[in-house]
């Protein structure tokens, strides 16, 4: 993940506002509000305007996530060129699933919120989705995912590690 934040903080961010720069990575899948942070740390922007730029920035892709992801999987899954995909997406959230359906709400908490690869809210979604979690209970569990996984990273990258590195 810092590669692909490096590489985008010294190409596409030279062309675009700081601020901007930390939005978009918020944005993508794996990197999220995690990949924005360290992003952040990197063009030196304030911890007090990071946090709610990636904070929203990871937010915006989770209603419509939850709410068109299985149409698209299972339309892909008819298509001769992107049914590998759609499997790929299918059994990476299986994969993942497991720990999820005992405790919906707590495990997709969990998940959402502590910072390991693979996991995140692009995914958490993916998988609420597909397990027909409940909108409100997962955007809610989400939320609150985003939430501790934002202190986790800022603590690490602007508290503890910003002191060392």
């Amino acid at each position: 993940m810092d590669a692909i934040v490096t590489w985008f903080t010294s190409t596409i961010g030279q062309h675009i506002s700081k601020e901007l720069c930390v939005f978009i990575i918020s944005l993508f899948p794996l990197l999220e509000c995690r990949g924005g942070l360290i992003a952040a740390k990197l063009l030196e922007v304030p911890l007090t305007t990071a946090i709610p730029i990636c904070v929203v920035g990871n937010i915006l892709p989770i209603p419509f996530i939850l709410l068109f992801i299985k149409k698209i999987i299972y339309w892909m899954k008819g298509t001769k060129h992107l049914h590998g995909i759609a499997d790929w997406v299918l059994g990476h959230a299986d994969k993942r699933s497991g720990r999820l359906e005992k405790s919906e709400f707590v495990g997709l908490l969990l998940f959402v919120g502590i910072p390991l690869p693979g996991t995140g809210a692009w995914t958490g979604s993916l998988i609420a989705a597909l397990l027909d979690m409940e909108l409100k209970k997962s955007v809610v569990a989400e939320l609150i995912g985003i939430a501790m996984a934002t202190v986790i990273i800022s603590t690490i990258f602007y508290g503890l590690l910003g002191v060392i590195l």
